[in-house]
């Protein structure tokens, strides 16, 4: 039931405690405010991270071609080894673990025309699923599939930025365009996760590539995905595929410049432990902070409850209950840590809002950063809860306060 007059009488205490309660309320808002910005940091923090590998599969592995730094088996030093297509056939079938699988053939030249249209693309000769390691997303037509591959067919994938810059609203699909002089026949339209850059990309079957370019059987770049194996477990496959490439070019297996790996899987795990250590760390801090500030308001309960001595004294004289002495006190307590916490709970998002607001889309290493709204609330909740809690000790000892005690209380 609400009761006016107690209500009257914690506001007339708050209003003739301007000072003390400000600073009560201060310490309360400034360890939600911290709480909440340190947790919009770490969010940030983490999806600036999966920003950076947005643009690959996290389970993937890519291999380099390199130069031998040392003498083997009759080999000098300083070779390039350089990849061919029984060596992505190797990957593709004798390598366990492996899921999906692409080569890249690299075109020399970008020079791309339409009609009177012409752009300077990036071109990308691939295998099929190179579209699952790339996170490429078809939107109309298809990908280069394994009869393009077989068959050396001269058709091209192209990406919405390619299709806007030579097409201007002509829809592309079955038309012809150059390549470096070579008629290409567009079989399909993709958009791509790594954001612009990566859609201003033409996708060729390596194998007509190859042909028309000139390439032979040449292979410059191999990449293929692990399924869910964990580090340990692709390292394994790294020094396998490491194994069957020095087999096949006559080089030092332990000759780490002859091939290069870039490990996704173990580059992403070490990020997400990462940024998992720092979220712990944020907690701990936070809380430790919301700690701080409930301490406070006990501190200043007991203070408040030490003021008020003597007239508790005279309350209990005139007949005032135990429960409703401490009630009162608690009712303080809870008022104050509640539009307190809100305060630094509404302030902590609406800065974390304006940041995100300056922050480009798709930057990396720190992107939208965002509190998660239920996490939030909880924690306020946790700290008014707290804070009845912190007001119930110094209200439990002013209810015990005998009559004539208080009253001899100077």
């Amino acid at each position: 039931m609400f009761d006016r007059d107690k209500w009257q009488e914690i506001f007339h205490t708050i209003s003739k405690n301007k000072l003390r309660t400000f600073l009560t309320g201060f310490s309360v808002a400034w360890g939600i405010f911290m709480l909440i910005i340190l947790l919009g940091a770490g969010t940030g923090l983490s999806n600036g991270v999966k920003v950076e590998f947005r643009d690959a599969a996290t389970n993937s592995i890519w291999v380099f071609g390199g130069q031998t730094s040392e003498p083997y088996k009759g080999m000098k030093p300083g070779r390039f080894i350089q990849f061919n297509n029984a060596d992505f056939n190797t990957i593709k079938t004798d390598i366990s673990g492996v899921e999906k699988a692409s080569g890249r053939f690299y075109v020399p030249g970008s020079n791309v025309t339409y009609k009177k249209e012409t752009g300077d693309f990036g071109i990308r000769t691939v295998h099929p699923d190179h579209q699952y390691i790339e996170k490429t997303r078809t939107i109309e037509g298809r990908f280069i599939n394994n009869i393009d591959i077989e068959q050396k067919r001269k058709v091209v994938s192209i990406g919405t930025l390619v299709q806007k810059t030579l097409f201007k609203g002509e829809d592309p699909m079955g038309k012809y365009l150059e390549v470096n002089g070579v008629p290409f026949k567009v079989i399909g339209i993709f958009e791509d996760e790594g954001g612009e850059n990566e859609q201003e990309i033409l996708y060729l079957p390596i194998s007509t590539a190859q042909m028309v370019f000139n390439g032979s059987d040449r292979v410059h770049q191999m990449m293929f995905t692990v399924g869910d194996a964990g580090i340990e477990e692709s390292k394994l496959i790294e020094t396998e595929v490491r194994q069957k490439m020095a087999e096949a070019h006559i080089f030092n297996p332990e000759d780490e410049r002859a091939i290069r790996f870039w490990n996704n899987v173990e580059e992403f795990l070490k990020f997400n432990n990462l940024f998992d250590n720092i979220a712990l760390f944020i907690w701990v801090i936070g809380i430790m902070t919301i700690i701080a500030g409930i301490v406070g308001i006990s501190n200043i309960m007991m203070i408040v409850v030490k003021e008020r001595t003597k007239e508790i004294g005279i309350r209990k004289a005139l007949g005032a209950t135990p429960y409703s002495i401490i009630s009162l006190i608690i009712m303080e307590s809870v008022l104050i840590t509640s539009v307190a916490g809100y305060i630094g709970l509404v302030l902590g998002v609406g800065l974390i809002e304006l940041v995100d607001s300056f922050i480009p889309p798709d930057t990396q290493f720190f992107n939208n950063p965002e509190v998660n709204f239920q996490v939030a609330l909880t924690a306020t909740l946790v700290l008014v809860v707290a804070g009845t809690l912190a007001g119930l000790v110094p209200a439990t000892r002013a209810a015990a306060i005998k009559p004539i005690v208080a009253l001899r209380d100077e």
